[in-house]
């Protein structure tokens, strides 16, 4: 008798059956052309958006870079095939489009007598235009190139505007992020809902302002006092109880996570998810020579200056000034000294919920509107300005804010803006490869 292979099971031949259905569904999904991408499905879909065709001598010429910014807003796509694009926005504003002159044909510029009605290049530029929407959500900018000599601002222009761009960044930077290293400072706590408190200031200026109807310097006035009044709660109410109960860094830090996800969540769920405009948001710039400054700018670099100034005198001609550094070498040694280490950290708390408070205002007015998590965005640069000039020294997160607001904003020159705030990090990881306890830090044995 000769051997038998034994039948496969009814349960058995249904799965191999599937698999086989199976792989046949992911060949054909492999051996299937791609359909074409519609304009601007790889963005963020909104009710406002600029969308039109690039064509040349008839012809539609695709892979033109566009980009588009304004508002605190940056966006970037290409054409296709078809010479289509589409770039969608948040609001109903208006913009900076430009078209990467690089990206068209070799001798080859936007003819400027074919412009939409009202469009023209901005001075000094062949490929930058002020648009802004009709009646309705969406604006048609159909772009027909002709031969042409191009006309852009030269590197050391651009260079110098962005490095006191920077300059102006990195100062509004440095408001938030020296209250933060003194925190960290007394208590050792990285915070990381020091974001909303940044978020806190610009929300009740807002309210004040745009809710209430109330003057510009009475908003600003009770957004200094409502930051105070933030950080010392957080203390009284937080971290002063935890400190008591002998609660570890990481404990107390992951508490300050989830802090900082309750207030997020608390601000969207109060004023939504949109962008709102402080009173006077984007006036007209005023031109030094290769630098366009508005008067909101000059005064924000100004207030700026003051504050920081105003810090250096606290910290260093101050009896509070000087027991709150003390306490930053060493608590123990500060306490036994007589120092009421308890009432310089909620002075710091205060004075950090202030410093954070005005940053908001700043930031507010820089990339124009209040948002929800506008705070958010500024946290990891924060930490990487604290890092960078030396944990828990305040001057070094001075100095690490300048360095990582010039980095963020020089750096497109030669990167794409959305890629911006990663060039803070390496600059980061570069200095601290050199110099590990950061520029301003002192070398710590561990162990």
């Amino acid at each position: 008798m000769g051997l038998r292979t034994p039948a496969l099971s009814r349960p058995r031949r249904g799965l191999i059956a599937l698999l086989a259905i199976l792989a046949a569904l992911m060949l054909a999904i492999l051996i299937t052309p791609p359909a074409h991408a519609a304009p601007g499905d790889d963005q963020e879909k909104t009710d406002f958006y600029f969308a039109g065709v690039i064509t040349f001598d008839d012809e539609p010429v695709p892979d033109v870079v566009l980009s588009i910014e304004g508002k605190g807003f940056e966006g970037e796509t290409k054409t296709d095939a078809e010479g289509k694009w589409r770039l969608y926005v948040p609001e109903k504003e208006k913009y900076v489009l430009t078209v990467d002159e690089e990206t068209l044909p070799k001798g080859v510029i936007v003819d400027a007598a074919q412009l939409p009605e009202g469009t023209q290049p901005i001075a000094g530029t062949t490929a930058s235009f002020e648009v802004e929407f009709g009646l309705t959500g969406t604006k048609i900018m159909n772009l027909f190139l002709g031969e042409g000599e191009r006309v852009t601002i030269s590197f050391w222009d651009q260079l110098i505007s962005r490095t006191i761009g920077g300059l102006n960044f990195g100062l509004l930077l440095a408001l938030a992020s020296m209250g933060a290293a003194l925190i960290y400072g007394t208590t050792r706590l990285s915070n990381f809902a020091h974001g909303e408190m940044v978020t806190w200031g610009g929300l009740v200026a807002l309210v004040f302002t745009t809710t209430w109807h109330l003057p510009l310097w009475l908003g600003i006035i009770a957004a200094v006092i409502g930051g105070g009044l933030l950080g010392w709660a957080m203390d009284a109410g937080i971290w002063r109880p935890l400190r008591r109960r002998g609660l570890g860094i990481v404990q107390l830090m992951i508490v300050s996570i989830g802090l900082s996800l309750a207030l997020r969540y608390a601000f969207q769920f109060v004023i939504g998810g949109g962008t709102y405009q402080l009173p006077g948001a984007s006036p007209a710039p005023l031109q030094f020579g290769p630098v366009s400054l508005s008067y909101i700018d000059l005064i924000g670099m100004g207030v700026s200056i003051v504050v920081i100034i105003g810090v250096a005198f606290f910290l260093t001609r101050t009896r509070i000034g000087k027991a709150t550094r003390a306490i930053s070498d060493n608590p123990q040694l500060a306490a036994a000294s007589g120092i009421d280490v308890d009432k310089v950290i909620r002075i710091v708390w205060i004075i950090a919920g202030v410093l954070a408070a005005i940053s908001g205002i700043l930031w507010a007015y820089f990339r124009p509107g209040v948002k929800w998590d506008m705070g958010t965005q500024m946290l990891l640069l924060m930490f990487a300005a604290i890092t960078l000039g030396g944990l828990g020294t305040a001057f070094g997160a001075l100095i690490g804010s300048l360095i990582v607001g010039i980095a963020v904003e020089v750096s497109t020159l030669w990167i794409p803006s959305d890629l911006k705030y990663a060039s803070a990090l390496v600059v980061l990881i570069i200095i601290l490869l050199v110099r590990p306890q950061g520029l301003l830090g002192r070398k710590e044995r561990l162990g």
